[in-house]
């Protein structure tokens, strides 16, 4: 299966709702309600939006699955090789990153 497919399915699956089509630098990406969720930096390897506390115990727990490279250092996302991680555990990071994505807090505008 396509790498983007997968990744919709598995939205669809996990009933995340306001997932949409999108690009990022470049790439195919997932979008929560118009923010950006996850995108496909290659076709093996997902940028997905992650804690930075979860994203060190991720890394340290599975070096095979998870990593960074410089430029995602101290960046609240993780990358992750597809070809190791299985359905389950890609969905539930999904439903991670779309928890993080609505706790982030909303910017208003100071009235006069």
């Amino acid at each position: 299966m396509d790498p983007l497919q997968r990744l919709f399915a598995l939205a669809e699956a996990a009933g995340l709702a306001g997932i949409e089509h999108g690009t990022s630098w470049g790439t195919p990406s997932l979008k929560h309600k118009g923010h950006f969720l996850a995108r496909l930096k290659d076709e093996n390897t997902l940028v997905i939006r992650c804690p930075l506390e979860e994203k060190e115990m991720l890394m340290a727990a599975e070096p095979d699955t998870y990593f960074q490279t410089d430029h995602y250092v101290g960046h609240p996302a993780v990358l992750v090789r597809l070809e190791a991680i299985d359905d389950a555990r890609l969905k539930a990071r999904l439903e991670r990153a779309c928890q993080m994505q609505e706790q982030k807090p909303k910017h208003r505008r100071k009235r006069a």
